[in-house]
């Protein structure tokens, strides 16, 4: 998972299986919902403990629930009553990949995973508004050019003149 990579899909799903547990944090992302994507601003936001999530494919498409754990070494969450029944009636949690799932609602009561989100929200807020002005610039400039272009008067109005 460095730099350089492999275009080989088995050298692909090497990389992620031999992942560090640092890199395995960016791949336990999952899209948000519509609302979510306007309030945020991002499209995917990483899962945690506690969000609401729904589940987009599999056996279980539909049902929805809280995340209960988020295991980093098998990639997979568990989701508050989504079990598989063994042979002797135990009832099991049922590991999904947080590529199936949407994000409905958000875990709120971490400040620090939504201060770096704001910060990143300021700075895309400033490069809009420089982009503004810079547009508005630009503009003055070729209304200033087409003035001057309409005050000029061509060679064959000039001979006309004359």
């Amino acid at each position: 998972m460095g730099k350089k990579r492999s275009s080989k899909p088995r050298k692909q799903r090497k990389a992620v299986i031999e992942a560090p547990l640092h890199k395995r944090q960016k791949l336990m992302h999952a899209n948000l919902s519509k609302e979510l994507r306007k309030e945020l601003g991002k499209r995917s936001f990483g899962v945690r403990k506690g969000d609401k999530v729904k589940i987009m494919r599999g056996t279980y498409k539909g049902k929805e629930g809280k995340i209960t754990a988020v295991d980093l070494k098998k990639r997979k969450i568990f989701i508050e009553g989504i079990v598989r029944k063994k042979v002797d009636g135990r009832e099991i949690p049922v590991g999904i990949d947080p590529s199936n799932v949407q994000i409905i609602e958000l875990e709120r009561s971490d400040e620090k995973r939504f201060k770096r989100l704001k910060l990143k929200v300021k700075k895309v807020e400033k490069k809009k508004v420089a982009r503004k002005e810079t547009e508005k610039k630009i503009q003055k400039k070729e209304k200033k050019k087409a003035k001057k272009k309409s005050k000029r008067k061509s060679p064959n109005e000039e001979r006309k003149k004359r």
